[in-house]
């Protein structure tokens, strides 16, 4: 863990100074959008990147190593196997090299500066919503479920089409990203019920939709697994990761519970605030579903990251004299979670050899 806890701290820092050297630009709304220094943001991200594209273990990784280099990625081959579009992508770089960690690499490299890009345009405090990237886990779970991961940024870059109502574009997105990771798809029906105003009744039977499937979840997986059984996640009846910790639906839903009770004044602020947090709340949803089969959690990835946004504005609800306090209170808070979920619970054990041969 002690280069993530260096990243953590290197992707911070300079994070801060970015938002510290930052422009003030035009808003729609009643607070001024910034835009971080774009030397120091291009800093962060480099730390990002260096540490999730050189990596050789956590999760799935391994995986995925083994399959490119074993592999050859013939048009048969790729067209035999699930979600073409990432088999066309090692067909490409198959071409140029045998190396796997160029793929583990250009897939981090790729993930990260989409996402950093989106939160460069839209977060408010740009240091937050990064340290939240790390410390919530999405940054290790893009080592882990890396090519859902993948196909979850490329719709977050598509967040301008979304607020936009640029459906047409949006969906393009969204075809594109379910050629990396099928269940993109989510997003597309889903288009039309985010674009909604937020906390109406169209909130409340979402809400009360993912009770009623936790309270009846045995009868709701027989139907659904029977759905799928004949998909190529038909195998996913056969997990048995258990449920989320209810610790992890508690801290998603904590920025949202302050949205709620600053809803007005969010609107006035935050210009498309209620699509963000429309798709929050549906990741909630799937969070909370989640506590019975954690499988449901990987659904929450395609939604989290809007969450990030989010919270780099939840602090302009509250009084100027007391945003300071809430600032590091949500530092401490998130710090105290990812020790606890990465130390813990998780144990996670960072390994490359290509860090540790610069370290050395």
């Amino acid at each position: 863990m002690t280069i993530l806890w260096i990243n953590l701290a290197i992707v911070f820092f300079l994070a801060f100074l970015a938002r510290y050297f930052a422009i003030a630009v035009p808003s729609q709304g009643t607070i001024e959008f910034i835009k971080p220094n774009k030397l120091l943001v291009a800093g962060a991200l480099f730390s990002l990147v260096i540490v999730s594209g050189l990596r050789e273990g956590i999760g799935d990784t391994g995986a995925y190593r083994h399959a490119y280099t074993i592999n050859n990625f013939t048009w048969g081959y790729i067209t035999s196997q699930k979600d073409i579009g990432f088999g066309i992508f090692q067909a490409i770089l198959k071409h140029f090299t045998n190396n796997a960690q160029v793929l583990i690499f250009l897939t981090a490299l790729i993930t990260n500066v989409l996402i950093i890009i989106v939160l460069y345009k839209y977060s408010r405090l740009f240091e937050l919503s990064l340290y939240v990237y790390i410390t919530n886990g999405w940054f290790l779970t893009s080592m882990n479920g890396m090519r859902q991961c993948l196909a979850a940024a490329i719709i977050f870059a598509a967040t301008k089409f979304l607020f936009d109502g640029s459906w047409k574009k949006y969906f393009i997105v969204v075809l594109l990203a379910s050629t990396i990771h099928e269940t993109a798809f989510i997003l597309l029906p889903l288009y039309f019920i985010v674009r909604r105003k937020a906390w109406t009744w169209t909130t409340l039977v979402i809400i009360m939709m993912a009770i009623v499937i936790v309270l009846g979840f045995n009868q709701f997986s027989e139907v659904l697994y029977s759905v799928i059984k004949d998909t190529q996640y038909g195998g996913y009846n056969n997990f048995s990761e258990g449920g989320a910790n209810i610790l992890r639906v508690a801290v998603d839903a904590a920025p949202l519970l302050i949205a709620f009770l600053g809803r007005h004044r969010l609107r006035q602020i935050l210009p498309n605030s209620d699509c963000i947090v429309n798709l929050s709340i549906i990741g909630i949803v799937f969070m909370i579903v989640s506590t019975q089969d954690w499988i449901f959690a990987r659904f929450s990835i395609y939604f989290s990251l809007y969450q990030l946004i989010l919270i780099s504005w939840i602090i302009k609800l509250f009084k100027s004299n007391n945003q300071r306090f809430i600032y590091y209170l949500i530092i401490f808070f998130y710090f105290i979670y990812h020790y606890y979920e990465n130390v813990i619970t998780l144990n996670i054990q960072y390994s490359s050899s290509f860090i540790n041969l610069l370290v050395n």
